[in-house]
């Protein structure tokens, strides 16, 4: 080895290290981070385990949108980002309506299991189209936008693997939970599904992370426009400047 072969090696390697870093951060952003997962998870606990102290479908299901409305309402005074808890309060919502509708308890887990089907159908689809979803959430955090799609062939492969690593792990996830809807009593199911709601996640966001630390650096979209709008503007100014001179 050379002495010019060191520093190259340890600007790949400073390279790789930085890729891997904003590729942390850009996950983190997009799904929520620690303080997402709590969120998404702190109202169906307080659910099942008041459901499970005292059986009353009610309480449960008023304790449960009301912690995710404060979760909201700190998000607020703090002046942080509230899509992750905003999403929280939605899909509590709809599992209220849906439980006191049917008087089923169970039911309140209903409308997020069918949105984790719908999405891991969304997944594996848009990853066959050639449009993997997971490459349109992670795009604009990114700054690249949809540019992998035709200037960078292995972002692209990267967001497909992504895409077919979350659906099927969806997909084997509702495999677990749709059974147990009908055969496993509410309390009993309602444990599961806690169970079920972290190492999942936690399994695809590591595969995404994999996939895309070995990908070739994205294209920012939104610096190429930058410089073509500057160069457009000094080329303008030099042409005044040669009108006046003339």
């Amino acid at each position: 080895m050379t002495s010019l072969d060191k520093p190259t090696d340890q600007g790949t390697t400073d390279q790789e290290a930085d890729s891997r870093a904003v590729t942390e951060a850009a996950l983190f952003e997009a799904f929520g981070g620690v303080r997402g997962m709590v969120e998404t998870v702190v109202p169906g606990l307080l659910f099942v385990t008041i459901f499970t102290i005292n059986k009353d479908l009610h309480m449960s299901a008023i304790a449960a949108l009301a912690v995710s409305l404060v979760l909201v309402a700190v998000r607020l005074v703090m002046k942080d980002t509230v899509k992750h808890a905003f999403s929280g309060v939605f899909g509590v919502a709809f599992g209220v309506v849906f439980a006191m509708m049917t008087g089923n308890a169970k039911d309140f887990y209903l409308p997020g299991m069918l949105y984790t089907l719908g999405l891991a159908l969304a997944y594996i689809i848009t990853a066959i189209a050639g449009v993997p979803l997971i490459g349109l959430i992670l795009g604009p955090v990114f700054k690249e936008n949809l540019s992998w799609r035709t200037r960078n062939p292995g972002r692209k492969k990267a967001y497909t693997k992504a895409s077919w690593a979350w659906g099927l792990i969806l997909l084997a996830k509702c495999a677990i939970l749709f059974p147990l809807y009908w055969w496993a009593d509410t309390t009993q199911f309602g444990w599961v599904l806690i169970t079920l709601k972290i190492p999942p996640f936690l399994l695809a966001v590591w595969l995404t992370w994999v996939f895309l630390a070995k990908a070739p650096t994205p294209i920012d979209v939104f610096a190429e426009m930058e410089a073509a709008e500057k160069a457009e503007e000094e080329r303008k100014a030099a042409a005044g400047q040669h009108r006046r001179e003339v």
